[in-house]
């Protein structure tokens, strides 16, 4: 008896211990996603529910892409799985937007007549900023100019329930990073290089603002199932090699559209000796291979990182969940690269395009022989590739050796802050005055030149010159506007020491400067602390929380005179039969990206304002007809003019037309006015041999046909006069190719087959015009 009752007290004892763990543990999993939402929780418990479903019925172990990605579908039971096929329908945790593709998201969303965003959601004002003369005269400068947007945005995200970021907060990834990602979340984010948030072991992807404001109205969002490529990393990074030398060698090694469809997956050993903010910086860059977004698996740098910034409590309970932040053991990929970091040497890529790698050893002779300017005239360090404080202190110990030596830039150096807790941190710790005392200029928290906000003075346009930066793309004339600017990308160790040497051709681990005395000497390799000793600095609080009590009385007025901003109407429905004798607009010749299609720069300030920013489009596209840029054959009148002022002068006589295109046409940046810009001067086809993601995308939103050849060598039968007519619409089904039929002016014709990779309700979109115009059709 004694036996039985001891045992039942045991018994019940041990289901009090298990109910008061698990009460302990469940008390403990109601952690906030940040500290701006206290009531939105991070959700393991779901996203590992819906893990082992998936597991299940595939029957196999699941990369850490495939756990996030499918841990987030809408519908794990149902959902048609297939990497590389099948359109996934996802719910994502939350939503970023940048100020420059903001704009047109948030009109868009006003447009939906939704009175609230059904996720987190957050604008970040950082692309409206120019350098120009300094961080705070900059700034003052950006808000002066920017007012009516920025009250705007402001506006807009108070009635939405939207946060907002104001002018000076850091660039929208570094702010994420610090306040947003975390392990095993799934976000979208209004630009290309939202996949930074990967090195805090997030699934992070570039979209267009049609795709962010699906998710803010709570519909789930469409993203073609990813291919996995794994890429093993073994041994150590040391000396001069950095982070940024890992990406700049998968990118010689994937090229720029290597990773188009895929998500990119480090894995191995090798990932322990990488910084959590290196790891960013590797999937920043991964958007130069097209990645659809790239990630590090849960780590104790992660865990470093987010009790460093204020996150320890996500830190603890993701290590309840650490089995589901790494990949399953005997998971497979579609195809691995390795890298053994022990071998790995500085790289630098350029120019032109961020896949033209180059070992340190190697550029100064490639240089020489291809005729590219030995002297480097802009040393350029930050952007949200590279401005951790780990990267400002590698830095900053290289610029402290060379002033040691009585040593100078003999370049011109800038360096842009990542965060305003960046810049108050390296502020404190003395950073900022070592990289000013050797020559340098801090810019603003912002993007800078990096996206081409560069007021550059120091050459005329047209001049052939050399810069070196830390950024993630080298695009012509992407971040001065000069055509003739040899723009190479490498880490920024690398660029502060070519910015003190003064030449291309200075490769730090074995070349020796003269100090002041004439004594010759050697860089050390570079060494500084991951995060700071003491606490981050947080500067000035820059954050706008949308209020408590809802936006419904709040206004947002757009003025119908203002030359920033417009009210959004809808693009015309699809009349419901094939698009008949479409004019080609221009034949596009080589390397079209976004830069060429919707350039940055000076055009930004337009970028809420449809009809002005299409002034832009597509004039810096190279015209296969006579090599000229911006200067094609108006068909209707026979003289020549800028595509844009073509295109209008087309839409105004009723002609629709076509854009023929190479490959990976519209790689680069997420901005989805590349889309809008076509679809409001009268476009309807873009025909080419491939498309990068994002862009495909945003034309199947805006209501446009994203064809490719299905047999490549068929771009070489259209002419620049032709017209094409789209035949198959009527019976346009998924999988299924349409037909064109091409009338040269000479009477003759070709035809040929037209794939696309529409799916269902993708072609409902088109039907009803655009993506917007379909939802409204719904509610």
């Amino acid at each position: 008896v004694l036996y039985f009752f001891l045992l039942i007290t045991l018994t019940l004892l041990m289901g009090v211990r298990r109910l008061h763990v698990s009460a302990a543990f469940n008390a403990k999993a109601k952690v906030s996603m940040s500290r701006f939402e206290p009531s939105n929780y991070v959700s393991y418990e779901k996203l590992n529910e819906n893990v082992n479903i998936v597991r299940k019925r595939l029957n196999r172990p699941l990369t850490l892409s495939e756990k996030i990605v499918y841990g987030h579908l809408d519908d794990p039971v149902g959902q048609d799985i297939a990497r590389g096929h099948t359109y996934l329908r996802l719910r994502p945790d939350r939503v970023a937007m940048q100020d420059a593709t903001a704009q047109m998201a948030m009109l868009q969303f006003i447009s939906s007549g939704l009175p609230c965003v059904a996720v987190p959601s957050t604008i970040h004002c950082d692309h409206l900023i120019e350098a120009q003369i300094g961080g705070a005269k900059d700034l003052a400068r950006a808000k002066d100019i920017n007012a009516e947007v920025y009250n705007f945005l402001a506006s807009a995200g108070a009635k939405y329930g939207v946060g907002f970021w104001k002018p000076g907060s850091g660039i929208i990834h570094q702010i994420i990073l610090e306040n947003y990602a975390y392990p095993g979340v799934l976000l979208i984010g209004t630009d290309s290089h939202t996949p930074n948030g990967g090195g805090l072991g997030s699934i992070c992807i570039g979209v267009g603002g049609a795709d962010a404001v699906d998710v803010m109205a709570g519909i789930p969002w469409e993203l073609k199932c990813p291919k996995v490529i794994g890429v093993k990393l073994t041994g150590k990074l040391s000396g001069w090699t950095s982070p940024k030398d890992v990406i700049l060698k998968v990118a010689g090694i994937l090229t720029v559209k290597g990773g188009t469809g895929a998500i990119v997956e480090y894995h191995g050993p090798g990932v322990d000796s990488i910084s959590c903010t290196g790891m960013a910086t590797i999937c920043n860059m991964g958007a130069e291979i097209g990645a659809t977004t790239s990630v590090f698996p849960y780590n104790h740098r992660m865990k470093t990182y987010l009790e460093k910034t204020g996150r320890g409590d996500i830190a603890s309970l993701a290590d309840h969940y650490a089995d589901l932040l790494v990949p399953d053991p005997g998971c497979e990929y579609d195809s691995i690269v390795e890298i053994n970091l022990d071998e790995l040497k500085p790289h630098i890529n350029g120019p032109f395009t961020p896949d033209l790698a180059h070992p340190m050893a190697d550029i100064g002779a490639t240089a020489a022989k291809n005729g590219w300017p030995l002297e480097v005239k802009v040393g350029l360090i930050g952007s949200c590739t590279n401005s951790s404080y780990e990267d400002m202190g590698r830095s900053a110990s290289v610029a402290k050796q060379a002033l040691d030596k009585g040593l100078k830039c003999k370049a011109a150096f800038t360096i842009t802050p990542g965060s305003e807790q960046i810049r108050a941190t390296i502020e404190r710790d003395g950073y900022s005055k070592i990289l000013g005392d050797v020559g340098g200029m801090v810019l603003a928290n912002a993007c800078g030149p990096c996206i081409g906000q560069w007021d550059r003075r120091d050459v005329k346009k047209g001049e052939k010159n050399t810069i070196v930066t830390s950024y993630n793309r080298n695009f012509t004339a992407r971040n001065d506007a000069n055509p003739a600017t040899h723009a190479f990308v490498a880490s920024p160790e690398i660029v502060t020491a070519l910015a003190i040497a003064g030449t291309l051709d200075f490769n730090p681990e074995v070349d020796y400067l003269t100090a002041a005395n004439g004594e010759k000497f050697k860089l050390e390799p570079p060494s500084a602390d991951e995060l700071p000793k003491l606490d981050f600095d947080p500067g000035q609080d820059t954050y706008q929380h949308p209020p408590a009590e809802g936006g419904s009385k709040l206004r947002v007025d757009v003025s119908p005179t203002s030359t920033r901003l417009q009210l959004l109407e809808p693009f015309d429905k699809w009349a419901g039969g094939d698009l008949e004798d479409l004019q080609v607009l221009i034949k596009v010749k080589g390397k079209c990206t976004t830069d060429h299609i919707s350039a940055a720069g000076p055009w930004l300030k337009f970028r809420g304002h449809l009809d002005n920013i299409s002034n832009n489009m597509l004039i810096g596209a190279v015209n296969i007809e006579n090599d000229g840029i911006n200067k094609i054959k108006n068909q209707l009148t026979g003289e020549y003019g800028g595509v844009p002022d073509v295109a209008r002068h087309y839409k105004a006589n009723g002609l629709s037309w076509v854009v023929v295109g190479d490959d990976n046409y519209g790689e680069g940046s997420s901005r989805e006015h590349a889309a809008l810009e076509p679809r409001h001067l009268g476009g309807r086809c873009i025909i080419v041999k491939s498309f990068a993601r994002i862009h495909e995308t945003n034309l199947k939103k805006q209501g446009m046909l994203p064809l490719t050849f299905q047999i490549p060598a068929d771009y070489d039968k259209i002419r620049p006069d032709d017209k094409i007519s789209i035949k198959g619409l009527a019976n346009f089904t998924p999988g299924k190719p349409l037909s064109a039929v091409v009338k040269h002016s000479d009477g003759s014709k070709d035809d040929f087959q037209l794939n696309h990779t529409f799916n269902e309700t993708q072609i409902e979109w088109f039907q009803a015009g655009s993506a917007l115009n379909r939802m409204k059709e719904l509610q």
